[in-house]
């Protein structure tokens, strides 16, 4: 258990509300995929769950760090359609964090430079984030799939 004070946030979901019911044609104008969950592998970045077999995803190109510096960094991401609430976990590692995955987490400053970064299993990102959080020179960090890379959360000090 973390002595240090954290919280994990999954994005808003304002951004692709407007992409919920748009037909295939729509969607592909905007480079946007619909998929139907047919096992896992499907992490929702909204929600921060792995979706259920039979939900529709969109598959989307997400800028999850707009910084003025060569990390700036946008990559696929999956979005439940119809997600409308943001997760919240403070001190609690959700479960699309913890099962299944090898992750990437980077830490940054509050100008956007990436000041360290490891690898850990889901089991070990407690650890981690308190190691990393620790440094008063981190403003946040970044998890991400260790595998496709792909952006899952930001964790951050709370209070």
């Amino acid at each position: 258990m973390s002595t240090l004070g954290y919280r994990i946030r999954g994005l808003d979901p304002a951004p692709f509300q407007s992409l919920y019911g748009l037909d295939d044609a729509a969607l592909a104008a905007r480079h946007v995929v619909r998929c139907r969950v047919d096992g896992p592998g499907f992490p929702e970045r909204v929600e921060l769950r792995d979706m259920q077999p039979g939900e529709t995803a969109l598959l989307v190109n997400h800028e999850h760090l707009a910084v003025d510096t060569p990390y700036r960094s946008r990559h696929a991401i999956y979005v439940r359609e119809g997600a409308t609430q943001a997760a919240e976990f403070r001190n609690e590692i959700p479960d699309v964090l913890q099962r299944r995955r090898m992750l990437s987490l980077r830490a940054f400053n509050g100008d956007g430079m990436m000041l360290d970064a490891d690898l850990c299993s889901g089991d070990a990102i407690e650890a981690l984030i308190e190691r990393m959080l620790t440094r008063k020179d981190v403003a946040f960090l970044h998890a991400h799939s260790a595998s496709h890379g792909c952006y899952l959360a930001v964790v951050e000090r709370s209070d």
